[in-house]
């Protein structure tokens, strides 16, 4: 059974187009609570997230998002990354839903979706976008939930919250942590979330060192950290004139030996290679080596046994270790 509505968090400016209408641009405004009507069929093109859906109080709002959580209070905040337009947040909401559902996920999907452009070359202006926008992802978004809960809770069961970070959105949530983390009025309200799930993670390698200074909010306020790295990930190699010379990404060289203990780095080189690459470069939207998770039904199996957080990351059948260093199995 198709889900009724998809919920996303809008940080983007409105403007009115040339019929009239008024429709998300690219730069940054206030944030806003979405339902968007989920498309009915498989085959539909998904609901594009206006304006308009910015249509209830945002207490009827968590309601609603708690009701679609289930009984086992499961959020996962899916935040995406540079270059992405609200028709792809809402293309790649749609297919994680799709594929998380068909793994066993029963809670609910949240797109956090912050101000990027729609070219390749606007890489460091999405990137100072995100930078101004990145704390409301904790203070408009996890910090509500966890201030709902204290405040009205009235479920059965705690929420636990996970956010899944694409490209330049581990780069949001690292900033949101950090600055989140100095805001002493923060300080008794209990904001800390479950898995975070990193894919082609645009960070440097050393962000995820026990000893970095910036990441000690991220480390603390989670409970595990999952790094999925693809050494095949074009998108993201050293020589890409975009970033203009910055360190090494973990999402492509993985997370170093002096990684902080709650980071899982899975390599997921050799499934890309097998299964991926093969196919043709269209089958993938937004380009397969950085952005093919969101299709794969295999890499969903995984990342819904991360999120359900009941299997020790070593023994996840998904996964299997090759000279000490786990790897997404490569099934026959």
């Amino acid at each position: 059974m198709p889900d009724q509505s998809n919920f996303v968090i809008s940080t983007r400016n409105i403007f009115t187009d040339n019929e009239g209408e008024k429709q998300f641009g690219s730069k940054p405004g206030k944030t806003r609570y979405l339902e968007v009507p989920a498309k009915q069929n498989e085959e539909d093109d998904p609901v594009i997230a206006t304006p308009s859906h910015a249509n209830l109080p945002r207490k009827e709002w968590i309601e609603k998002l708690l009701d679609r959580a289930g009984p086992e209070g499961d959020i996962l905040i899916f935040v995406h990354g540079y270059n992405n337009s609200i028709e792809d947040v809402m293309f790649r909401h749609d297919e994680l839903q799709e594929k998380l559902r068909a793994q066993g996920f029963e809670g609910a999907i949240v797109s956090f979706d912050w101000p990027s452009g729609e070219t390749t070359l606007g890489y460091l202006k999405d990137r100072h976008n995100a930078y101004q926008t990145a704390s409301r992802l904790v203070t408009d978004g996890i910090v509500v939930l966890a201030r709902y809960q204290r405040d009205q809770f009235k479920r059965k069961c705690d929420i636990d919250v996970h956010l899944l970070c694409h490209s330049t959105g581990a780069y949001v949530v690292r900033e949101a942590f950090y600055k989140a983390d100095q805001e002493k009025e923060l300080d008794p309200i209990n904001w800390n979330v479950s898995q975070i799930a990193l894919i082609g993670a645009d960070i440097g390698a050393k962000e995820l060192d026990v000893d970095d200074h910036k990441s000690q909010a991220l480390f603390a306020h989670s409970i595990r950290i999952t790094n999925y790295q693809n050494p095949f990930d074009s998108a993201l190699k050293i020589s890409n004139v975009k970033r203009l010379g910055f360190a090494s990404r973990v999402g492509r060289v993985g997370a170093s030996d002096k990684r902080h203990a709650k980071v899982v780095n899975v390599d997921v080189g050799n499934y890309w290679d097998k299964h991926i690459a093969p196919l043709e470069d269209d089958a993938i939207r937004g380009g397969n080596s950085h952005s093919w998770h969101f299709q794969d039904s295999y890499f969903a199996r995984d990342l819904a046994l991360t999120i359900k957080g009941d299997i020790d990351r070593h023994r996840i059948p998904t996964r299997e270790t090759i000279e000490g260093k786990l790897h997404l199995r490569a099934p026959e």
